[in-house]
């Protein structure tokens, strides 16, 4: 079996600094153009554009005010990984930007009773992992009825692992090939599929996981499953084995910040 983790492993804190001093916030700046350089290395090394790839910066682990610089720096999709901390941020950064907001991104996981605070901050949620859940987010959707609908994307675990989040393969299969009509007849499609190899698997192990959702989503669209072309796989220390396999979306969260006391 693929040794392939549904959900990222926790990192150190950032302390939150008093005030942004001008040496942090172009520490983050450069920061951002190595992680954008390295990453549209790899992807040419890979015979991919990219300018494709779409990068989600992760700050779930730092202030919002460094949020907030790495946003000012460029990045203006963001990434957290618990409702709470989607909320102070997304709020946070609304004020100060309420013109042109980051699109925020929701990439852990999500209690069906937090689905609506979710839809109220997030525009993708990475971590759909279970039918139920499908089902709440759909509801409120509904209810809700936002002007512009969030993208939605299914959380696979691949190695079959029972301490992992995520729909297991067959079950996957399962969910949109007998629903995949009525999808598409609602208008609300996934937009793909998530996953994360886990963190130390050699290279092998890390590439064949990544290969392994990248094989799943192209069988599933071939039976005609109501499901988008995204790939959302890589971080900062595995990213150049998932654009190889095909990612669209990749979660970059302590590249960007090497180097902050």
């Amino acid at each position: 079996m693929l040794a392939c983790a549904a959900l990222g492993p926790k990192t150190a804190a950032i302390p939150t600094p008093d005030s942004l001093q001008p040496a942090l916030t172009n520490q983050l700046a450069e920061n951002a153009r190595r992680v954008r350089e390295r990453i549209a290395e790899a992807a040419l090394r890979a015979g991919r554009d990219p300018r494709e790839i779409r990068v989600v910066a992760v700050t779930k682990y730092v202030a919002p005010e460094i949020a907030e610089s790495l946003f000012e720096a460029g990045e203006r999709e963001l990434g957290e990984n618990r409702v709470q901390e989607l909320e102070a941020k997304g709020a946070a950064l609304e004020a100060r930007h309420a013109s042109a907001p980051p699109v925020w991104h929701l990439i852990g996981s999500l209690q069906t009773n937090k689905v609506g605070k979710a839809l109220r901050w997030a525009r993708w949620i990475h971590s759909v992992d279970r039918p139920e859940l499908w089902d709440a987010l759909e509801k409120r959707i509904a209810e809700l009825r936002p002007a512009a609908w969030p993208k939605l994307l299914l959380q696979v675990n691949i190695s079959g692992e029972a301490t992992k989040h995520g729909f297991a393969p067959e079950e996957l299969r399962a969910f949109l090939l007998e629903r995949s009509s009525a999808l598409a007849a609602r208008g609300l499609v996934p937009a793909g599929l998530m996953t994360m190899a886990p963190l130390g698997a050699d290279a092998a192990a890390t590439r064949a996981c990544f290969d392994g959702l990248a094989a799943l989503r192209g069988e599933l669209r071939s039976r005609g499953a109501a499901l988008g072309a995204e790939l959302s796989m890589g971080m900062s220390q595995d990213f150049e084995h998932a654009l190889a396999a095909g990612a669209t979306i990749l979660r970059i969260g302590s590249a960007f910040f090497e180097g902050l006391a």
